[in-house]
């Protein structure tokens, strides 16, 4: 009896117990499906999130006060050298000088609880103000639902102007009431709406995100009376692999405006942005590790249904493995035969849980918002391997109970 004639005789098999070998793949279908979809949807629901962020992670580059506030920066516990702050004119001199370069923005938090008011409506002291330029709104990937975003104009001359969030539309402004062009007003000054932010939520450390009001940086700058404001920069380098050597001529630029001298190190902090896709693939590698374990579970309890249905079929078929053994077959064989049919249920299970876990993955993504349809090749060669050796380890035990069996009393068996 040759490796082919197993196969049959494996397909045989399947086919004569078609409903017991229905219910065992559907279970192993189940845990392909629970570890293929969750796998999917978390790869779709990524690159969705990558694609919308673009340009902005892995490209960009933050310039900030030593140590983040300026002052003394502390290092190992010491005290060190005292840095002045950055000012507004050497954060506009910046950005002048590296737009010859890339794109960079400018921008400071005034204040974080600020009171914002309209008529005898007003809001909690909570409301964050945040001078920005025109620049701003496009390298933060914020997205604008009513009016526009702040002109160049309006930055430069530092108007008083102003985009807003969804709360604080939400609570000075009733329901189909068009807030733009219309005033409020916050730290004693009156200002024009121009455009109302997408609702953002809140998203990791910052929770106040639908709070918040932009203004023109020039407009901000007035306020800083005692030059207590935090300026900081983003760069965006013109590609992933530019992105070293242009934050090179960025501290290049920073130091002269700073005049730094050649024996002192950077008066400033110039960081990498940590990248998008990092902390993405960071969260990801979380969930595909839970899926995974889901999946594991699931085929567990599979694996033990497939190894109990496999003795039954050894107890089942005693006489006919005598029969053969009689006919001169070999232990090494009567093993094949079962090891195979154990494997091929599994596949036969594992290829209908493919491609359920495909589209149900794929579905859960578009709900979220990813809107192309993703073929997960890795995971699918991963299904096919987990199947291969769940059918191994299920039909192990079974088969060489069989192989051991003696064929002259499983001729006798009735």
């Amino acid at each position: 009896m040759n490796l082919i004639e197993n196969i049959r005789e494996a397909l045989r098999s399947v086919k004569i117990n078609l409903l017991r070998t229905v219910l065992t793949g559907a279970i192993i279908a189940i845990g392909i499906s629970s570890l293929v979809g969750m796998l999917t949807a978390i790869d779709g629901i990524k690159a969705q999130i990558a694609d919308s962020f673009a340009g902005l992670g892995a490209n960009s580059f933050d310039i900030r006060n030593k140590g983040f506030t300026g002052g003394r920066a502390i290092q190992e516990g010491k005290t060190d050298k005292t840095y002045p702050k950055m000012t507004y004119r050497e954060v506009q001199d910046f950005k002048n000088e590296y737009s010859s370069i890339g794109i960079s923005t400018v921008f400071t938090t005034v204040t974080g609880a600020a009171e914002v008011k309209k008529g005898s409506k007003k809001t909690d002291p909570n409301a964050r103000i945040r001078a920005i330029d025109e620049n701003y709104i496009n390298l933060k990937a914020i997205k604008i639902e009513k009016g526009r975003n702040l002109s160049n104009l309006e930055v430069r001359y530092g108007n008083s102007v102003c985009v807003i969030g969804q709360e604080i539309q939400t609570i000075l402004f009733e329901s189909g009431e068009d807030p733009i062009n219309q005033k409020i007003s916050f730290l004693g000054r009156p200002y024009t709406i121009v455009g109302v932010m997408e609702k953002q939520g809140g998203m990791g450390p910052d929770q106040g995100a639908d709070r918040q009001i932009l203004i023109p940086i020039e407009n901000g700058s007035r306020l800083d009376r005692r030059g207590t404001f935090n300026y900081q920069i983003t760069g965006v380098a013109s590609g992933p692999d530019r992105i070293d050597y242009e934050m090179g001529q960025a501290t290049g630029m920073m130091r002269k405006i700073r005049q730094d001298r050649v024996t002192m190190e950077d008066s400033f902090d110039l960081t990498k942005s940590e990248s998008v896709a990092e902390s993405l693939e960071e969260v990801a590698g979380y969930l595909r590790i839970g899926g995974f374990g889901i999946g594991f579970i699931t085929l567990l309890g599979a694996s033990i249904g497939l190894m109990n249905i496999m003795l039954v079929s050894v107890t089942e078929r005693t006489r006919e493995i005598g029969i053969r053994k009689a006919l001169g077959a070999t232990p090494l064989r009567i093993r094949q035969q079962f090891l195979i049919e154990a494997i091929m249920i599994c596949v036969l299970g594992g290829f209908l849980g493919l491609i359920l876990g495909i589209i149900i993955g794929n579905v859960i993504a578009s709900v979220v918002g990813f809107g192309g349809f993703l073929i997960p090749w890795l995971w699918m060669f991963v299904s096919f391997v987990i199947c291969v050796v769940v059918g191994l380890l299920s039909g192990f035990f079974p088969a060489y109970k069989a192989s051991k069996l003696d064929p002259i009393e499983s001729l006798r068996y009735e």
